[in-house]
């Protein structure tokens, strides 16, 4: 085993990577850099519950800071790893510290981001990645007032559908033609689209994208190419995320969307591993690589990495799974559906709970559960046994799924 070993990044995967060295017996020195003044913590919650303020700053923590001290994990918060000096096996620090390594874990995560229109500096424009990005928005949530949610993606929905239910004026507005046309079919986003509009969300897609934001200093209004404007004392800016790589490219470690790893978390340097949103990786359920933004691959691959550092050689193999909460709707999201030539549906979506079935002829590829937890808990097992089933029986109701899974897993 390493004798040092220091974890570049303070989020969930970063906090999951030093619990788990622990865990698998490592004894040697940790050390967590992490860039926000925060313990590592679970960001899910920061659009949903936290945001809504159901949720204690405490309860997001994924370790309280008596564990780092009981396990002798040492954190620098409010520091981040400026440069990686391969050579030396150092890392210089945001205060010009130097931390010397025998293993690095990169675990840096991804940014935002951000928009590139005219009046996109104004005060009141806002991001949501961090613990004091949902501060600041949720101070923002005052009875009445009206914000623009710039992106229908999961972010943007799950910000909506809190600032609504906070009795906020809320629209969104989205460049693609429907709502998280990325991920779902359009049954989905035609599905939750209606919901936010029966709650009172102005859903509005298919918008020209060169719009402008005005303002004295402050947002007011988005004004759109024709003239028209949309009143704004707040903007809400959810357009996805990149990963983070920079450090890494500088150090002339191999990036391709993302720091390229095996299966086992190694990047091109023996001695640096990666792990969670800024790594590229191979699958080899779905038989190519991906870049993954889930709170369950940084958790895996922390694990995964823990388990390389300790001389326990486990490939990081799983299903991908994402997750959102609107309203009183959890949508449960497994496998991959960019693929698929057809979506059969299960369920009548006027029921508030039914999945959509992305198939490649008859080879399940993904599912989209909606209030449907055992039809993703089963999915999980059908995806990763490469199962087929037959359309028609799939869509049959009368017909329980599990039976449906027990017969295409045997």
């Amino acid at each position: 085993m390493p004798d040092t070993v220091v974890i570049a990044g303070g989020g969930h995967a970063a906090g999951q990577a030093a619990v788990s060295l622990r865990h698998d017996g490592f004894t040697g020195r940790i050390v967590i850099v992490g860039e926000e003044r925060y313990l590592p913590y679970q960001r899910p919650p920061l659009s949903k519950k936290f945001l809504a303020g159901e949720l204690k700053l405490e309860r997001l923590m994924l370790r309280h800071e008596r564990f780092y001290i009981e396990h002798n994990i040492e954190v620098r918060l409010s520091t981040r790893v400026e440069t990686i000096q391969r050579e030396q096996k150092q890392v210089v620090l945001s205060n010009g510290d130097r931390l010397s390594y025998d293993r690095l874990i990169l675990a840096i995560g991804s940014q935002v981001r951000k928009l590139d229109i005219p009046g996109s500096d104004l005060e009141g424009i806002h991001y949501l990645r961090g613990i004091d990005d949902a501060l600041k928005i949720r101070a923002g949530f005052q009875p009445g007032a009206q914000i623009i949610v710039i992106g229908a993606g999961y972010i943007g929905l799950e910000v909506a559908a809190v600032a609504v239910t906070h009795g906020l004026s809320v629209t969104v507005v989205e460049m693609a033609d429907r709502v998280m046309s990325r991920v779902v079919a359009p049954e989905v986003s035609e599905f939750f689209a209606q919901v936010h509009r029966e709650a009172g969300v102005d859903i509005r897609c298919g918008r020209d994208p060169s719009s402008t934001l005005i303002g004295d200093q402050r947002v007011e209004a988005l004004q759109s190419p024709d003239g028209s404007e949309l009143p704004a004392d707040m903007v809400i800016v959810g357009i996805g995320i990149q990963p983070t790589v920079e450090i890494a490219e500088t150090a002339g470690l191999e990036i391709d969307n993302g720091i390229i790893v095996d299966e086992y978390c190694r990047t091109s340097d023996p001695c640096i591993l990666a792990i969670g949103d800024c790594t590229n990786h191979p699958n080899n359920i779905l038989g190519r690589r991906l870049r993954l933004e889930s709170v369950h691959n940084a958790q895996e691959q922390a694990k995964t990495a823990s388990a390389t550092l300790c001389g326990k050689l486990h490939p990081y193999v799983q299903v991908p799974w994402f997750w959102s909460d609107q309203y009183d709707l959890k949508l449960q999201i497994v496998g991959l559906s960019g693929d698929h030539d057809s979506v059969i549906l299960r369920g009548d979506p006027k029921d508030r709970s039914f999945a959509a079935f992305y198939m490649k002829g008859d080879l399940l590829i993904a599912v989209d559960a909606v209030n449907s937890a055992r039809e993703f808990m089963l999915s999980k097992k059908l995806i990763a046994n490469g199962s087929r089933l037959e359309p028609e029986i799939l869509a049959d109701t009368d017909i329980p799924f599990k039976d449906l899974a027990a017969a295409a897993l045997a």
